[in-house]
């Protein structure tokens, strides 16, 4: 069984990956990949041997043969439908946020509880009230949900959703959320994240710039 760790960092290679594409780069080396990822080149060559792709000692990798291999390997066959629950700031800006849409994993609705956010098409994505959210979820075959609303309706839309076939969740609630053994959940509690950083940003004493 691949580990979540290990799903994250080959994300991160096809990001990176994608980038070198656009710019005309053909081939790249597991240093290269390595230092445009935060790791080190072992654990690059380690996490695409899982994909069963190889390079050239000569050449590196082919960065489009590459990319496309853990593209394969990251999103399977078939596409995994996305909906989004909760059409506020942050569900607008996760809406709008795709500078390159990956079409394996399409957001194909949105719901809310407020009659002027529905009922309307919003950076291509359907949205609907969120009184019909298990016939949607249902009727278009949704495995993936993301919820983006107030920490009192995490939990009960969580359930909703897991009960409608939702089988991952993207939970940016702050708060805990439960969900059965065979629904995946990845918590992203933002607020956390910040006065994580804030905290360490304290402890450090002022220096001089550095140019990077």
């Amino acid at each position: 069984m691949i580990s979540d760790k290990t799903v994250a960092r080959l994300s991160v290679y096809r990001r990176v990956l994608l980038d070198m594409q656009d710019a005309g780069q053909a081939h790249v080396f597991s240093h290269e990949l390595a230092a445009r990822s935060g790791c080190t080149a072992a654990q690059v060559r380690r996490d695409v041997m899982a994909t069963g792709y190889t390079g050239s000692p000569v050449r590196g990798y082919d960065v489009t043969a590459l990319a496309g291999s853990i593209s394969e390997f990251l999103f399977h066959s078939e596409a995994q439908k996305v909906a989004l629950v909760g059409i506020g700031n942050l569900g607008r800006a996760l809406m709008a946020f795709s500078p390159r849409r990956n079409p394996r994993i399409p957001l194909v609705a949105a719901f809310d509880n407020d009659p002027a956010k529905v009922n309307r098409v919003i950076h291509g994505c359907r949205c609907y009230p969120v009184q019909q959210l298990e016939e949607v979820v249902e009727s278009e075959g949704i495995r993936v949900g993301i919820l983006a609303v107030p920490s009192a309706a995490a939990q009960d839309t969580a359930r909703r959703l897991c009960r409608a076939g939702v089988v991952g969740l993207l939970n940016f609630a702050p708060t805990h959320v439960w969900v059965p053994p065979h629904v995946y959940i990845e918590n992203l509690d933002l607020s956390m994240a910040l006065e994580k950083v804030a905290f360490f940003a304290g402890l450090r004493a002022p220096q001089k710039e550095i140019s990077l």
